[in-house]
């Protein structure tokens, strides 16, 4: 059966980049594109769907923020993740949404036409490693650790934390930077990727 295929990103030179990908170097057409959240959401409503090309930030907030909705609502659609960020960011939470495939806007075009092929032909995925005895990797926080992580969503300096929680400046560094390595991320934005996948604060 021909897959119908939906590419949701912001860039409208990456869309057409990977619509000419699937329909000139691998033969599906019909690829139909949006650009936001919100268009993202009719365009799932409207058609029957079974393939979702998505990127991860789009003109109008994270894809990720409604991905859980997607996924109730939708459960049969197909999905590959498409970003910037490295695959290991998100391969953990993105097993509790049913993802497997991903795509670097970085690779080459010869293996985004293979990724691409291997996710509409709903084989297995050629890069990611999904372990299902990973956790969450926001388990195991002291209370303090989700104190500091909640005010890092926020978008709160360290400055302010630490008067917010009445400690000292150089305790709350040091506790941001065992958030940042017991969650594999490197700056706050793959923080805030990630705390939505798993729905924290």
């Amino acid at each position: 059966m021909q897959p119908k295929i939906l590419l949701a990103d912001d860039h409208s030179m990456i869309r057409k980049g990977i619509k000419i990908l699937c329909e000139s170097n691998l033969g599906y057409k019909g690829v139909e594109e949006v650009a936001n959240c919100n268009q993202l959401m009719k365009a799932l409503a409207r058609k029957d769907f079974t393939h979702l090309v998505l990127d991860i930030n789009l003109s109008d907030g994270s894809s990720l923020e409604i991905l859980p909705n997607i996924r109730s609502l939708y459960p049969s659609l197909k999905i590959t993740i498409l970003s910037m960020q490295p695959a290991d960011v998100y391969d953990k939470a993105m097993r509790h949404l049913g993802i497997s495939h991903y795509i670097s806007k970085s690779s080459p075009e010869e293996e985004t036409v293979l990724l691409l092929r291997k996710f509409l032909q709903n084989d297995s995925p050629a890069r990611m490693s999904l372990e299902p005895k990973d956790k969450n990797p926001f388990q195991g926080f002291t209370r303090r650790e989700l104190e500091v992580l909640h005010y890092m969503i926020q978008g709160v300096g360290t400055n302010d934390i630490a008067k917010s929680l009445n400690l000292k400046w150089n305790t709350i560094s040091t506790v941001k930077n065992r958030i940042f390595e017991k969650t594999n991320t490197k700056n706050i934005i793959e923080l805030k990727e990630l705390a939505n996948l798993f729905q924290v604060c």
